[in-house]
């Protein structure tokens, strides 16, 4: 597997996660100049489910779209964790689970192995 198809497979994940917890239908388009942050994950003007929705997934499949290189680093779950500590463990589980394998795919080049059941 590519590791464009590895990190299509990986942002599937992470939508249907956000789905399922009902956070991608909850976010509201943001205004065009909470696009202009300049903070990581725009966290001055975005909710995380914001950025995830509408900046990280979008841009990334932007890149695979136009056959333009990758970010080589990424550290997207672990500032997650702080954003979606509040959330329930069924929401936050499985979409922290979807960003470590974006951040896998990011950094290596490929998914995480899977464990059973999931």
């Amino acid at each position: 597997m590519t590791q464009y198809e590895s990190l299509d497979t990986a942002l599937t994940r992470l939508e249907a996660a956000m789905r399922a917890g009902d956070l991608w239908q909850s976010q509201t388009r943001p205004a065009p100049s909470d696009f202009e942050s300049e903070q990581p994950f725009y966290a001055d003007t975005m909710s995380l489910g914001q950025w995830l929705r509408f900046v990280l997934i979008p841009r990334l499949r932007g890149l695979m779209e136009n056959d333009q290189p990758l970010p080589a680093s990424a550290n997207i779950a672990s500032a997650a964790e702080i954003y979606l500590q509040d959330n329930r463990t069924s929401v936050r589980l499985p979409i922290l689970e979807a960003l470590r394998d974006v951040d896998n795919v990011l950094v290596n080049g490929e998914l995480r192995p899977q464990q059973e059941g999931q």
